[in-house]
């Protein structure tokens, strides 16, 4: 069974999804502190800490004399935006489909458990897709998942709809890191992309966080001579 999250954490997730919810919206002001005490039933402390670390994730502001708002909800700008692939290959008039590979929950190792900023052997979520465009595959997503975020992530139908699709409406984006390099195809993600082992592949690895825990961690394959990111900074 997994244990609850510390009482902190269940404060901050209350006030982040009340925001994703749209009962507080930004600019508004939220709950004082010693309302959040009442509510909860914890220590001025417990709840100052839950705030605090909102407010340096940008979630919220203080302003002094007049208590703690929603934040203004803007993202820094990346050269890779979070977008659906579903979507991005729709957009150029063509055919997306997917073909779902793994989906099941397994223990995290010290690298994975690392990322996540959790113990190693805590389960998290893996799926592997392979998603298509007009039947060439054009991206291979190897993506593992905080269940404390996505509780339902293996439930979903994934050739109906995409992990970020559904992550987007569950765990709403907070931040992201990624790094993009140009890597040789080993010989399984050739294979499952149908191209020569070795061939130049652009893999973006991704990790997104959202209500101050990491989400999500994604590797993804794309064929060198397929992939093209583009964006503004």
């Amino acid at each position: 069974m997994q244990e609850k999250s510390p009482i902190f954490q269940q404060i901050k997730d209350y006030l982040v999804s009340e925001i994703a919810s749209g009962r507080w919206k930004e600019g508004e002001l939220v709950p004082s502190e010693q309302a959040l005490v009442r509510q909860f039933g914890v220590s001025r402390m417990t709840v100052n800490r839950a705030v605090r670390e909102l407010t340096a994730e940008q979630v919220l502001v203080r302003r002094q004399g007049s208590g703690t708002f929603v934040a203004p909800q803007k993202y820094q700008a990346t050269l890779v935006e979070i977008r659906n692939i579903a979507d991005e290959i729709r957009a150029r008039g063509k055919l997306h489909a997917s073909r779902v590979l793994a989906l099941q929950a397994r223990a995290a190792d010290d690298a994975l458990a690392a990322e996540f900023g959790l113990e190693p052997g805590v389960p998290l979520f893996h799926s592997l897709i392979v998603h298509f465009e007009n039947e060439v595959p054009v991206q291979l997503e190897d993506r593992w998942v905080n269940p404390g975020c996505a509780p339902a992530y293996l439930e979903q139908d994934f050739a109906r709809i995409t992990p970020n699709e559904h992550l987007m409406a569950v765990a709403p984006l907070q931040g992201a890191f990624y790094t993009i390099e140009a890597q040789p195809a080993p010989m399984e993600e050739a294979r499952l992309l149908a191209i020569e082992p070795g061939a130049p592949c652009l893999v973006l690895h991704r990790r997104t966080t959202s209500a101050g825990r990491v989400a999500s961690v994604a590797t993804m394959w794309h064929p060198g001579h397929l992939a093209r990111f583009t964006g503004s900074v």
